[in-house]
């Protein structure tokens, strides 16, 4: 009963300082709109309660009840990371692009400027450890119920999924489509 309070507070103020990230004037200035703009970066709020839902459900991953489906943009990825079948136009290719960028995030862009939340990193390690604390052997227990290697899995994918939208991204500039980014 004192462990789950602990979790319920952990989660409860990742929540809270989420919150007030999200309210916070140093938050970054809103993306450009038009048709070349990046899509926009979640508030501080929307990835504070992202992070507060993984951390919560971690017990449920850990012990294989829960395993994160692979996209299929990324289950592509890791079939053919350097294939072009079915990607003759530029919209192909966009579109290609687009649903990787919605499976792995959006793509870098030089000069973009990092903003982190300190107070929403500090609740996000706090949540982690108590959470973490639940499952004794929690390493041992990963590897016997499957949870281990179904996340190493899903990075593997995510790491295709890096490579192919990287190598579609050459091939839509050596093709000499418009900008989409």
């Amino acid at each position: 009963m004192i462990l789950k309070r602990h979790v319920l507070v952990a989660v409860s103020a990742l929540w809270a300082t989420a919150a007030s990230a999200a309210q916070s004037p140093s938050a970054p200035p809103p993306a450009p709109t038009g048709e070349a703009a990046q899509p926009a970066e979640p508030s501080a709020f929307v990835q504070g309660r992202d992070r507060a839902a993984e951390i919560a459900t971690q017990p449920a991953r850990d012990v294989g009840m829960y395993k994160a489906k692979i996209p299929p943009s990324l289950v592509k990825a890791v079939e053919s990371p350097y294939g072009l079948a079915g990607l003759k136009t530029c919209r192909q290719l966009a579109t290609e692009i687009s649903d990787l960028n919605g499976a792995i995030g959006a793509d870098f862009e030089a000069g973009t400027k990092y903003h982190e939340n300190h107070t929403v990193k500090l609740a996000e390690a706090g949540g982690k450890a108590v959470v973490n604390s639940l499952i004794p052997f929690r390493g041992l227990v990963r590897e016997v119920s499957g949870a281990a290697p179904a996340d190493r899995r899903y990075d593997a994918a995510v790491n295709m999924g890096y490579a192919r939208r990287g190598f579609l991204r050459g091939v839509y500039l050596q093709r000499r489509c418009k900008p989409i980014y």
